[in-house]
């Protein structure tokens, strides 16, 4: 019922968001881009995803979370990448395929969390449930709930479907689950680095995605939260929970939902911090994977050594009163046991040496 309203609703703006966006044009874009160094190979194009040629660009920010810092130069190389999420109807085609079982539908075992609740021990994934009223920000318990009979065919638990959005992205994945997509497809999940360079649409040091201006002139770019986060959501956007891979304008670089709707996957294990700049130009890092598996537990619960990743781009629960994490600099860390209502992923090819 949800993804049916928000898809009529939507329906008859996302043509207006696009004309807007052309009439913005360069005017609400930074004029310093980004240049792509490496010509597309000579082999075969990859049907459907877009080139990107690489190059050098400054990585991360000084200007809002600790994590994103210190704003660093890195280099990538020349790399394919898809032009939105992995959408229901993808994934629908790999399980169809595969018979693949997604970790939100398999019982969790008893040695592998043994601290775990006997009762809590049942196939599921967390959901957004937001309250009616104020709660305390700190406390994400708040408004996330582990609901048994969650996952990707049923994003909101039992009653609920994809039926009507297929070309939502897919939800409730867990890393080993993007990962398995990806092998399947014959691709694979992109670094940071690769996935912040294509989320910066060949803007230098832009705020976000489409330049400096969250609402250029009055149109959203991206579904995010507006309102009171997490009791009140205006829907100004459009959409309460996803949207549709397509519904906003896509980057520089012709790539949809790189901010917002669902954070996705990356390949590198996280760190609380970037490398600062190499001393020499000379000494830039090309295509760098971030830290070790074993640098990524989390520090406030050492009892807890499951690795987490890095996730990116925010989610359509990304709030200025809350998370302003709906920029390319943003970062988050997430266990690679661990799904979620709001985290997706997309693919990357990489040519051979």
């Amino acid at each position: 019922m949800i993804a049916a309203a928000d898809g009529r609703l939507a329906a008859s703006r996302a043509t207006d968001r696009t004309i807007a966006f052309m009439k913005l044009g360069l005017s609400m874009l930074r004029e310093t881009t980004l240049t792509q160094h490496d010509p597309a190979p000579a082999e075969a194009s990859h049907t459907g995803m877009v080139w990107l040629g690489g190059g050098t660009f400054r990585m991360g920010s000084d200007r809002h979370y600790p994590e994103e810092a210190p704003s660093h130069h890195v280099a990538v190389g020349g790399f394919w990448i898809d032009p939105t999420p992995v959408t229901n109807r993808q994934f629908r085609e790999f399980v169809r395929a595969t018979g693949y079982v997604t970790i939100a539908e398999r019982t969790p075992e008893l040695k592998a969390y043994p601290n775990a609740l006997p009762h809590m021990l049942r196939a599921g994934s967390l959901v957004f449930n937001p309250p009616d009223h104020p709660v305390d920000l700190r406390d994400w318990s708040q408004w996330w709930t582990y609901l048994f009979g969650a996952n990707w065919r049923r994003p909101y638990g039992q009653g609920s479907s994809i039926r009507e959005s297929g070309d939502h992205p897919v939800v409730h994945v867990a890393y080993a689950d993007a990962e398995a997509y990806a092998a399947w497809a014959g691709k694979a999940l992109p670094t940071e680095a690769e996935w912040e360079y294509a989320a910066r649409g060949g803007l230098e040091d832009a705020e976000f995605a489409w330049g400096d201006e969250l609402v250029p002139g009055g149109q959203h770019m991206a579904n995010t939260w507006q309102g009171a986060f997490p009791f009140q959501n205006k829907r100004e956007d459009g959409f309460e929970r996803t949207s549709p891979v397509t519904a906003f304008p896509p980057n520089g670089y012709g790539l949809h939902d790189m901010i917002g709707n669902v954070w996705e996957w990356t390949a590198d294990w996280y760190v609380p911090q970037h490398q600062a700049d190499a001393a020499k130009a000379c000494c830039i890092p090309r295509n760098p994977r971030g830290a070790r598996a074993d640098q990524s537990y989390d520090p406030r619960q050492p009892e807890n050594r499951i690795p987490r990743k890095v996730l990116k781009g925010g989610s359509h629960l990304c709030a200025p009163s809350y998370c302003k994490r709906y920029r390319p600099a943003a970062r988050h860390p997430e266990p690679v046991d661990t799904s979620a209502s709001h985290v997706g992923f997309r693919c990357v090819f990489r040519p051979s040496a």
